[in-house]
């Protein structure tokens, strides 16, 4: 039995339990063998009564008609005496039977003794049918003698069954009486076996042996009965001996013994008679008066004993419940005070810390000798433990104070980190932009556009750092945009942009509060699939609505997750864990979930059938709206406000208003926010190498691909002009490039026709977009110090 795990009230529970139980089973074991005697005791009346006397006259009775039958069989002719003595047997031997099936003798009895009460009562129904036998003479003497012999030998073993008392001088005196009574049994056989001589004449063959045996055991068991008796009765039964009949009769008994067995007994059969009957007749007396005594002293002994007892059970039973009573309070006291020491202990750690922690990191001042004060357990083992406690619990606040403290000094670093390389950032993008737009050399603007797309990286990076502080990135959207802008946001701010594909993204808006915010969780989502997906493989992004929202699946074809990986990624997003420095690996799931707590978006890792990951981005339905008309909503990312027209399931093609001085950044195959050409997607048709003219920087072109974003192609610079335009001679142009002329002409009327019909959005402006790294068209202007 490990008692180890026990809680401590259960402990302290055995520890009373056990002794106290053993002690009241003591008390209740001593009370028993003392209660025991007691009842031993009272019951030896209930024998006397019950079963000694009717016992002792069925007795006497069985011997009168022992020596009437033994007569009988001797002589010749039947003896009127005898049926009247059968009489008489038969009315002792019913009121013997009704004394013993009594309830209360039967209750008093032990097993042993009630054993030998069925034995009697058997020995006893055989009677009826022995004097059938003896009517009809098939028993002689001897079979008449050893059946009488047997019934009330057994009356005798049952008497000597009930001498059984606690007190050893009465249980003593009790045999001796019962002794007494067998010699007199046997003084009543040698009457019985001496008639049927005298009436037969002679000794028949071993009679006399048996008749000098049963005188030599008479005298024998009267020796050393007499020797167990009282002192008292001693002397009363030797005066009781000293009266002439129990000389005459032992004179007699002298002759009987040394007479010839070959001839008749040389007594006078009515001298014999007399005495016996008289030595007889005193003897039961005596014996009756001294049993009788015997059963009215036990009363007072068994009294004085339950005296004894009561005195002895009740002082047991006041020590036992006085332990319990001492071992309770102890044990409750101890309970107490332990459990006051491990309530203390739970609460600081469950409760009181955590709470510490928590309003130390919402900035909160804590006095640390309030939120632990001091505990008071006493002087002893305990109160050396609460102590030890109380300085445990302030040290332990003290460290969570400085750890809060530490952390949030960490959390400034990063911040004043994050702003100040959202700033520089901030300079750099917009230099960028000035440096794009006065540039005309096709290798510098490609150059500078690649620099433009690593400052963009470099501002979510920023970002993550403001994140990582607990702060809110500076970016912010007034107006809703749409989703597929959004993806094209996020692409823009992946490096491997150009292995990324928008399948299929059905038409819906995004509140402008979420905007920056789900751009960046995607960016990052996309990030990841392309940095753990092989170099030749495509990562795919697909968009609809379902009952809860909006969902976005970003599925790569890498190696995919284990499944405790998968688990324990799907933990991390599930909430917006505390940042762990030890998880600088995981920085990205942990932005990802900070993101995602802030607007309730749900984010989950699943298996995908191409053997990657689907990362499913939902986004709740309080956050979504229909998508908003060209020109109206917010722009995203670093581009002109001029956005492709995405090609969707069952969706036309959606003119939008080029208004953005800036030119387009080269992206990928994937639906970007950074074109400038009105365009249909098709991911699964190869992007043709058609490319039509525009109006903006010299030296570059934006080809008219399928695949979702234009491209920057690098042109040579325009030829100068002629100095003789005559001398100019017209070329044919092949095909190709007439096709592309049309394109080009056929798309930039389709941008006027929009424009025309729906004019400049309310709140807009006709003019150009602003400069990359400024507030973009529908904006709220915010501090460049956050802004990116």
């Amino acid at each position: 039995m490990r008692t180890r795990d026990w809680p401590i009230r259960s402990k302290l529970t055995a520890l009373v339990v056990v002794p106290v139980t053993a002690l009241l089973a003591l008390w209740i074991f001593a009370t028993t063998l003392t209660f025991g005697p007691a009842l031993d005791l009272l019951s030896a009346r209930t024998f006397r009564y019950d079963l000694g006397r009717p016992g002792d006259a069925v007795v006497a009775e069985l011997q009168r008609e022992r020596r009437l039958t033994v007569e009988q069989l001797a002589g010749t002719r039947p003896l009127p005496a005898l049926a009247e003595q059968r009489e008489r047997t038969d009315r002792a031997l019913t009121e013997l039977r009704r004394r013993v099936t009594g309830e209360e003798l039967r209750d008093a009895a032990d097993a042993s003794l009630q054993a030998r009460i069925d034995q009697l009562v058997t020995a006893l129904d055989a009677l009826p049918a022995g004097r059938g036998f003896i009517d009809q003479r098939r028993l002689d003497r001897a079979g008449a003698f050893g059946l009488y012999n047997g019934m009330i030998g057994s009356a005798f073993q049952a008497f000597s069954a009930t001498a059984t008392l606690p007190e050893p001088e009465l249980n003593r005196e009790s045999r001796a009486l019962t002794e007494l009574g067998r010699s007199r049994e046997l003084l009543a056989q040698a009457d019985a076996l001496l008639s049927g001589v005298v009436t037969a004449g002679r000794y028949a063959e071993g009679e006399h042996a048996r008749l000098v045996q049963i005188i030599g055991n008479h005298r024998f068991l009267t020796e050393d009965a007499v020797a167990d008796l009282p002192a008292a009765e001693r002397a009363a039964y030797q005066r009781l001996t000293e009266q002439p009949a129990f000389a005459r009769l032992r004179v007699m008994q002298d002759r009987l013994v040394a007479g010839d067995p070959r001839r008749e007994p040389s007594v006078d059969p009515a001298g014999w008679q007399a005495s016996y009957d008289e030595v007889q007749q005193q003897l039961r007396e005596y014996e009756l008066d001294a049993a009788d005594g015997l059963a009215d002293r036990s009363v007072p002994n068994a009294i004085r004993i339950l005296v004894r007892l009561a005195v002895a059970g009740v002082l047991g039973l006041v020590a036992v419940v006085v332990s319990v009573l001492v071992a309770v309070r102890v044990g409750r006291t101890l309970a107490r005070r332990l459990s006051g020491v491990r309530t203390a202990a739970l609460e600081l750690a469950e409760a009181r810390l955590p709470e510490v922690v928590t309003r130390l990191r919402r900035g909160e001042q804590v006095d640390v000798a309030r939120e632990a004060p001091p505990l008071e357990y006493g002087d002893d083992e305990i109160g050396q433990v609460g102590r030890a406690f109380n300085e445990v619990q302030r040290t332990a606040i003290r460290a969570a104070v400085d750890e809060v403290t530490l952390r949030r000094g960490l959390n400034e670093v990063f911040l004043n980190i994050a702003r100040r390389s959202q700033s520089l950032v901030h300079r750099q993008l917009a230099l960028l932009d000035r440096m794009e737009r006065g540039t005309e050399d096709p290798d510098e603007l490609a150059e500078l556009f690649q620099v433009d797309h690593i400052a963009t990286r470099l501002r979510r990076h920023a970002e993550d750092l403001v994140i990582l502080a607990g702060a809110a990135p500076g970016r912010g959207w007034r107006n809703p945009v749409a989703v597929v802008d959004l993806v094209r946001g996020a692409i823009s701010e992946v490096e491997a942009y150009d292995r990324v594909d928008i399948v299929d993204v059905q038409p819906a808006g995004v509140l402008g509060r979420a905007v920056g915010d789900v751009i960046h969780l995607l960016a990052e989502l996309v990030e990841n699939a392309t940095a753990f997906s092989p170099p030749a493989t495509r990562v795919s992004v697909n968009g609809q609505r379902v009952a809860k929202g909006y969902a976005l699946e970003v599925t790569d074809r890498g190696l995919g997750m284990s499944d405790a990986a998968l688990e324990e990624a799907g933990r991390r997003l599930s909430r917006s864990p505390e940042f762990d420095p030890a998880e600088s690996a995981r920085l990205g799931l942990f932005v990802v979930a900070r993101l995602a707590a802030r607007h309730a978006v749900r984010v989950n890792l699943r298996r995908s059938e191409a053997g990657g990951i689907t990362a499913v981005v939902l986004i709740p339905a309080e956050l979504v709206t229909d998508e908003p008309a060209p020109g109206v909503g917010d722009v995203v990312g670093r581009v002109p406000e001029r956005r492709l027209t995405t090609a969707r399931s069952g969706a036309a093609p959606r003119p939008r208003v080029a208004t953005s001085r800036r030119t387009a950044a080269p992206v990928s195959t994937t639906a970007g926010p950074d074109a400038v050409a009105e365009q249909q997607i098709a991911p699964s048709a190869a992007p043709p190498a058609v490319e039509a003219p525009s109006s903006t920087a010299a030296g570059e072109t934006f080809p008219t691909d399928l695949d979702g974003l234009p491209r920057r192609v690098r042109r040579q610079p325009p030829p100068a002009p002629s100095a003789h335009p005559a001398d100019d001679t017209p070329s044919p142009r092949p095909p190709e490039e007439v096709r592309r002329v049309m394109a080009a002409l056929q798309a930039g009327t389709a941008r006027g026709r929009a424009a025309a019909s729906t004019g400049p959005a309310p709140g807009t402006s006709p003019d150009p977009a602003p400069p990359s790294g400024t507030p973009m068209a529908g904006r709220e202007p915010t501090d460049p110090e956050r802004d990116a």
